[in-house]
């Protein structure tokens, strides 16, 4: 899958730089963007280990989250069937 725009400014330096400044758990966060860009469609995102991939619901419907940490989400929204947009690194709860 392609990420299309990362909103959260340190991930989006972690992404391009490797610098882990500023982000929990960067080894985790390394295999989650690991199975994000092995993914060979969307509906494969939910499919085990899926580091509890999820809809969100009420007023980010349309939006979904994997989990990072207890409280940490990387969220994002579907482009399409290969691609996500506005990924970011937020604590939602």
């Amino acid at each position: 899958m392609e990420i299309e725009s990362v909103r959260h400014k340190n991930l989006r330096r972690f992404l391009e730089t490797g610098r882990s400044k500023g982000i929990m758990e960067p080894a985790r966060m390394i295999d989650m963007i690991a199975y994000i860009d092995a993914a060979e469609s969307f509906e494969e995102l939910a499919v085990p280990p899926n580091f509890g991939s999820h809809a969100l619901t009420g007023d980010r419907r349309g939006d979904f989250a994997m989990t990072l940490t207890n409280n940490w989400r990387l969220t994002f929204t579907k482009v399409d069937d290969q691609t996500i947009g506005d990924l970011n690194l937020e604590d939602y709860h």
